[in-house]
């Protein structure tokens, strides 16, 4: 992924919830662009800051069983106010359930003490090697980068 939508993770109760932080700042590149007389974070970013803080939910539960975690699924996406450079959004995300394959969930994120994105939503996670067993060092490379930035944004310890 070319952008890390969250800065740290403040909670987490494997299984259940994840709370994480995601700091906007000016200096983030495609704020130049979006747009460039009012700078705000993407709406679609502010999602992918849920769906981050889910993917190392389901990570940290499986013990970080399988390299790759995607959205499958999005639905009643809610979009109620904007990001600015210098605001916290404070991202909850809260597990219905996480399977083997697949897990579904409900995320919001608080700015100011404003909701500014509510979503449900639903990840699938794998690894290359069950297409490809040629793919093992793949997932085993992949993994092992992922526990690296896991210990980066952990901070709760």
């Amino acid at each position: 992924m070319r952008f890390i939508l969250i800065d740290k993770v403040v909670k987490i109760v494997p299984g259940k919830e994840i709370q994480t932080v995601k700091n906007v700042s000016l200096s983030e590149e495609y704020l130049a662009d979006h747009f460039p007389t009012f700078p705000v974070l993407p709406g679609v970013f502010m999602l992918q800051g849920l769906v981050e803080s889910a993917c190392w939910l389901v990570r940290e539960t499986e013990n970080f069983a399988h390299s790759m975690v995607l959205l499958a699924q999005a639905k009643n996406v809610k979009y109620k106010s904007f990001a600015a450079p210098g605001m916290n959004i404070q991202y909850t995300v809260t597990a219905k359930d996480i399977e083997e394959n697949i897990s579904s969930f409900s995320g919001t994120g608080v700015c100011n003490g404003e909701s500014i994105v509510e979503a449900r939503f639903s990840l699938r996670h794998f690894n290359l090697a069950e297409k490809d067993s040629k793919l093992a060092a793949e997932d085993s490379y992949i993994i092992k980068k992922l526990k690296e930035r896991w210990k980066l944004l952990n901070l709760r310890r």
